[in-house]
């Protein structure tokens, strides 16, 4: 599974770190980021992961919906 955040749309709100900490941080550019992920094809930040945990609920208060989890 896959954790995948736009991160151009992010609007750093803060709602992901503050559901989800262990895996969202907000970066020196005032955006949140996914802890330990990197910038994939498409310049979006994604990260490898085999449970999901809270980050579907770090992707549902997102008011942007700017992150995805892919099986």
């Amino acid at each position: 599974m896959k954790i995948i955040q736009e991160h151009q749309k992010c609007i750093g709100c803060g709602s992901c770190a503050a559901v989800c900490p262990k895996y969202w941080q907000i970066s020196s550019d005032g955006k949140s980021q996914v802890i330990g992920s990197k910038v994939n094809s498409k310049g979006n930040y994604e990260l490898e992961v085999e449970k999901i945990g809270c980050n579907q609920e770090a992707a549902d208060i997102c008011p942007v919906q700017c992150i995805r989890i892919v099986c």
